[in-house]
């Protein structure tokens, strides 16, 4: 993956370690769409991992939430309708099954390609059966943004 700079192209060859959140919040596949809402809402996330027990099942968007509800849509008269979609369907239903994981190793630009390929806006990163991170898009922006900035500093 190359980026256009002043005539010049930045290789994004680091490895997925050096910009992937390590801290990541998970949901269990057994919880409701109600807590998988109420994290969204409270934790500055857009992307969740789901898990069963350690192992890594599915992913979870915000997006995904937000295309089920109709209260966002249409104002609080339609929160009724939401609360009966939520309790009809479960994690399992919505999220995106067997999700792709990326190793910490990986290249990130191995990584962007895969993302715009795939058109994910999120990918978990394991070794071996554990999740040990995420890396988003917004992540590899922000490198990309560094990468710049160093570049016209120099």
């Amino acid at each position: 993956m190359f980026v256009l700079c002043n005539q010049k192209y930045l290789l994004m060859t680091d490895s997925v370690k050096q910009i992937m959140t390590r801290e990541v919040h998970t949901i269990d596949v057994s919880k409701t769409l109600f807590d998988a809402r109420e994290m969204f809402k409270t934790q500055p996330i857009r992307h969740l991992p789901v898990v069963s027990g350690e192992k890594l099942v599915g992913m979870l968007s915000r997006t995904d939430i937000m295309r089920m509800s109709f209260g966002d849509l249409y104002g609080t008269d339609e929160s009724s309708v939401d609360e009966t979609l939520f309790d009809m369907l479960s994690i399992k239903d919505v999220m995106t099954r067997h999700p792709k994981a990326i190793s910490p190793a990986d290249p990130i630009d191995t990584v962007a390609e895969i993302l715009i390929k795939e058109e994910f806006h999120a990918l978990p990163v394991a070794e071996g059966n554990e999740l040990v991170g995420i890396v988003t898009t917004t992540d590899i922006i922000k490198y990309q943004l560094d990468k710049l900035r160093v570049k016209e500093r120099s």
